[in-house]
């Protein structure tokens, strides 16, 4: 807070939110600065950041042209800071001599180098990989919190610091400890290095240009234009600039209107009362919009009655009345009982509508309308403010309908953007050692082999896919080599390979700048320039040669599966932001890019709790008592801020006010604002604030008319088309769900698995029928048998470490029951054979025959799950034992003869009954004294009855193949879409 006795008041204004910050800055500056021969060249602006500039010089672009002045000279725009951007006042202070204060150190290398800190401070304690580095950067930012604030190490070691240390947690304390030491080192580091933090830095040039402007003002002008940034640094500069001959600070939005009684209830605001006290206490409204604005009059000495109101003229603007109802909208909460006796006229919010949507999809489609309709208004202006990024790319697919391109100058994470995703994708794929989820993303990626080679290059990437889905493979590029084989695409293979390998060469810690070494390789023989050449590619290229660059030069080293988290980390934090050249008269932001900025009508959208206002993040380093010790605003500052952006945005001439029921991730609770506003409206005037024509809009944009009734699919193929060959396996299908039979047998559609699927049943079964079969044949150990066909089988080692015990155990048990046979011989394994009914051929494999002592077969079916039931059988929805039966007896299967007996399932599941063990023998036919339905010896003829019953209806016959024929049947759901069940299943006849 400036001191001493004052020559002349200072020159501190104020414009209110329903008037349009930059027009009316603007508007008011050029009759007070501009000069006939150099306009407003001598003029200098500080702004709060670069967008800010760029505000502003739109503003002056309006003014010029709506005056008909054809063009001036413009002010010389220099950015000094905000809390939340990484800019300086460096290129205005350097020439006059502040090249003397030391250079900042880069921001990255600072992240590093505090990680190595951190490591060698915590020892075997440290986090490794992602998450050291994640502590780091929370480092960096508690560090920079405390630098904004002027508050130095020293002061965490102060008595009022020291004082709470007995009452923190242990955490609290352990993690405030460890910061001051990482502290205190890296300040050294710095000293020695003659480099300050960016942070420090900015301190010391706004302390500079502070200095020098007081002790010898500028000859030219100088203002301040909306900056709310309430260091205490930037405070006293903006002080000093309020006092010059030629100076002024021009606020955003400060509350002249509020009563004294409301503006004392904000709190203390950075400025106890007493001597000794607490800068801010519990009782502070620091969520209120006004208090960041106390804060920094406060820190500048300056009281709110001397700020005065900046004078404009010629500006179409929302009616003054808007102001004093946005006032009583955030008054604090003993204020607020005076909303009670508000009449009307003060409670309403001309201009201003509220919309409530059920969905985030349907809020999007009805604010795009809400712009189309704007845009057909000649010269009118549209801006959408969002913090929720997911609705704001929403909002641009569904204007592209109108072939509207409304840039979301907030930009999207560097990690979302294609050349971003690919980066990601190869480390993913170096991180988890070649799986196949990624890897298929990567070599399909839109950004590889791009030109005419494409088309090949992506034939032979199709090809293996197919072979690839299924179970994941084992890890690693060699097990992918007998795959590329089997797709017969050896040769491009190899050249995939030989761009991999680097990747995977080494999996241990190696330098993290190797790595990028080698992913950025990787990444230019796939892609070539492409990765390199658009926007998305250069900031990616300057996010890799920074951290390549200061990764060497600290030492960085990476396990290799952490790679990928840490590439996205780092990704997450830079934003890309478009090259502009969208809608001259719609934008889209984000509520930093929103300050300043003016249109016609503003709509506010995502107005949900959580994301505007953010949900408050604690530091998670210093404890909140640490924070208010040293004079450190608290987590929920940051609502205040959100207050503010909100409250700026209310003063545009129309406002829409807009909210989703529920978000993407289930119901959402609406933003506090958004209910002091219904609240300040009361029950009277909220029905006329609603805005619901454009609800109805949007429903009827996408109207159509209600689809005919989906009817139960009864394909009726011709006689030719319906002789096919019949597989006992299909003859169940045939009769349970025919149409599953049509088109599996005659449309000849197969499911493909998905990539890095979980075993099938099938897939289990392949490999059970491949071991038994094996050991069937050579003799061999069981065990033996089926390590050597997983490991063909290129099964996946976590696949086999889970689900090879169990098969062992089952088949062990397999094993034992047939050494254990007497009089009986296993005599065929895995054969096929067939025969002819009326000239249809009907095959199938049978899994084992034994002949039985008195000269008859025992046909026997291995199952991986559990076995059919009686009734199943019974009602011929599970034949294939029988129809085997019947090709052995007929001769079907060479070198077998004889009557078949015997018909079993032997299943090698968990056994039933809650017995212990894997692997039991279950028949359909009866046993003994056992309870089962089928004599054995009708079973055969059933079987063979049920056969030509299925023949002359579906194959040689005329019927239909009706869809689930048979509900009760166990069937598969692979063609459930095709034959679009939900749409008739209940309404069947």
């Amino acid at each position: 807070m400036a001191d001493g006795p004052r020559n002349q008041p200072p020159h501190v204004y104020s414009i209110a939110a329903h008037r349009g910050f930059a027009d009316a800055l603007v508007a008011g500056l050029v009759p007070r600065y501009a000069q006939d021969d150099v306009g407003l060249v001598r003029l200098t602006l500080l702004l709060p950041s670069t967008r800010a500039v760029r505000t502003v010089s739109e503003a002056f672009i309006r003014h010029f042209g709506a005056a008909g002045l054809g063009g001036m000279l413009m002010p010389r725009m220099a950015v000094v800071g905000d809390l939340d951007l990484d800019e300086t006042l460096g290129s205005l202070l350097d020439p006059l001599g502040a090249a003397d204060i030391p250079r900042s150190v880069d921001p990255t290398r600072r992240w590093l180098r505090l990680a190595e800190l951190l490591r060698e401070e915590l020892g075997k304690d440290a986090p490794r990989g992602s998450a050291l580095l994640r502590m780091a950067r929370d480092v960096a930012s508690a560090m920079d919190r405390l630098l904004v604030e002027d508050i130095g190490p020293e002061e965490l070691l102060g008595e009022n610091v020291l004082g709470l240390r007995p009452d923190l947690a242990v955490h609290w304390q352990d993690s405030l400890r460890t910061f001051a030491r990482v502290q205190l080192r890296w300040l050294a580091e710095l000293t020695a290095a003659g480099e300050l933090d960016a942070a420090a830095r900015r301190n010391r040039l706004f302390d500079f240009a502070a200095q020098r402007w007081k002790a010898q003002p500028p000859a030219t002008p100088i203002v301040a234009a909306g900056v709310t940034s309430a260091a205490p640094a930037l405070a006293r500069l903006l002080r000093v600039v309020s006092e010059l001959p030629q100076g002024a600070v021009i606020l955003p939005d400060l509350d002249l209107a509020m009563a004294d009684a409301v503006w004392a209830e904000l709190g203390t605001a950075g400025a106890p009362e007493q001597a000794g006290d607490p800068p801010f206490t519990r009782g502070d409204a620091v969520t209120h919009p006004q208090y960041h604005l106390k804060l920094l009059l406060n820190r500048m000495g300056i009281a709110r009655g001397e700020v005065r109101q900046w004078h404009r003229k010629g500006l179409t603007a929302a009616s003054p009345d808007r102001t004093y109802a946005i006032s009583s909208l955030f008054l604090p909460p003993e204020a607020s009982k005076g909303w009670a006796d508000l009449e009307a006229d003060k409670r309403r919010l001309s201009g201003v509508r509220l919309m409530e949507t059920a969905g985030p999809e349907e809020e999007a489609q009805a604010i795009a309308l809400l712009v189309r309709e704007a845009v057909e208004e000649p010269a009118k202006r549209v801006n959408v403010i969002t913090p929720d990024r997911g609705l704001a790319r929403r909002i641009v697919q569904h204007l592209r309908r109108w072939n509207i391109t409304a840039d979301d100058s907030a930009g999207r994470p560097l990690s979302d953007t294609p050349a971003g995703r690919l980066f990601l994708l190869l480390a993913e794929a170096a991180s988890e050692n070649v799986p196949p989820v990624p890897l298929m993303a990567l070599l399909q990626h839109p950004l590889v082999h791009l030109g005419e080679e494409r088309r090949e290059w992506l034939a032979n990437v199709r090809a293996l896919e197919l072979k690839l889905r299924g179970p994941r493979p084992a890890p690693g590029l060699a097990p992918l080599a007998p795959i590329a084989a089997k797709a017969k695409v050896e040769e491009w293979w190899h050249g995939v390979e030989v761009t991999l390998a680097p990747l995977v060469a080494d999996r241990g810690d190696r330098p993290f700048a190797d790595r990028l070494d080698a992913l950025s390789a990787a990444a230019e023989s796939l892609c070539g320039d492409a990765i390199w050449s658009r926007e998305d590619g250069r900031a990616l290229a300057s996010l890799i040669e920074e951290l390549r660059l200061h990764a060497r030069d600290v030492g960085t080293v990476i396990d290799l599966r952490e790679l990928h988290t840490v590439l996205q980390d780092a990704m997450e934090l830079v934003a890309v932001r478009p090259p502009y050249g969208g809608h001259p008269r719609v934008a889209i932001y984000g509520l930093l890019e929103s300050r300043m900025s003016r249109a016609d009508l503003v709509i506010c959208a995502g107005l949900n709790e959580g994301s505007w206002p953010a949900a408050p993040a604690p530091d998670p380093l210093l404890a909140a008592p640490v924070l208010r010790a040293l004079g450190v605003p608290g987590a929920d500052f940051r609502i205040g801020l959100s207050a503010h952006d909100l409250a700026g945005a209310l003063g545009a001439p129309e406002v829409v006010l807009s909210r989703a029921r529920r978000d993407t991730a289930g119901p959402a609770i609406p933003s506090r604002f958004l209910l002091r506003v219904q609240a300040l409206l009361g029950t009277d005037l909220l029905p006329r604030h609603q805005l619901t024509h454009i609800k109805d809009l949007a429903a009827a944009l996408d109207y159509a008319e209600p689809p005919k009734l989906y009817e139960r699919p009864q394909p009726r193929p011709s006689a030719e088309q319906r002789r096919v060959q019949i597989s006992v396996t299909a003859l169940d299908r045939l009769r349970s769900d025919p149409y599953q039979f049509y088109a599996a047998s005659i449309l000849r559609l197969s499911e493909l698995e998905p990539l890095d699927a979980d075993p099938s049943a099938a897939w289990r079964g392949t490999a059970a029928h491949e071991i038994l079969e094996q050991w069937h044949k050579s003799g061999r150990p069981m065990q033996e048998v089926a390590a050597e066909v997983l490991q063909q089988m290129n099964a996946h080692p976590l696949m086999r470490a889970l689900w090879r015990p169990r098969l062992l155990e089952a088949l062990k048990w397999a094993e034992q029951t047939i050494a254990a046979f007497d009089g009986r011989t296993p005599v065929l394994f895995e054969k096929s054979g067939r025969m002819e009914i009326k000239g249809i051929t009907i095959k199938g494999k049978a899994d084992r025959i034994d002949a039985l002592e008195d000269g008859g077969l025992a046909i026997v079916d291995y199952k991986t799950g559990k076995s059919p039931s009686g009734p199943q059988v019974a009602k011929g929805f599970a034949l294939q034992l029988g129809t085997i039966g019947l090709i052995a007896e007929r001769g079907g299967f060479e070198g077998i003869e004889g009557e078949a007996r015997k018909f079993e399932y032997w299943s090698l599941s968990r056994r039933p009954s809650g017995e212990e063990g894997f692997g039991y023998v279950a028949s359909p036919v009866k046993d003994g004294g056992k309870r089962n339905k089928i004599d054995p010896l009708d079973f055969l003829p059933m079987a063979e009855d049920m056969l030509h019953d299925a023949l002359d209806r579906w194959i040689l016959g005329d019927e239909p193949f009706i869809a689930r024929l048979n509900p009760d049947a166990v069937s598969y759901n692979t063609y459930d879409q095709l034959m679009r069940l939900d749409e008739w299943m209940g309404r069947e006849e």
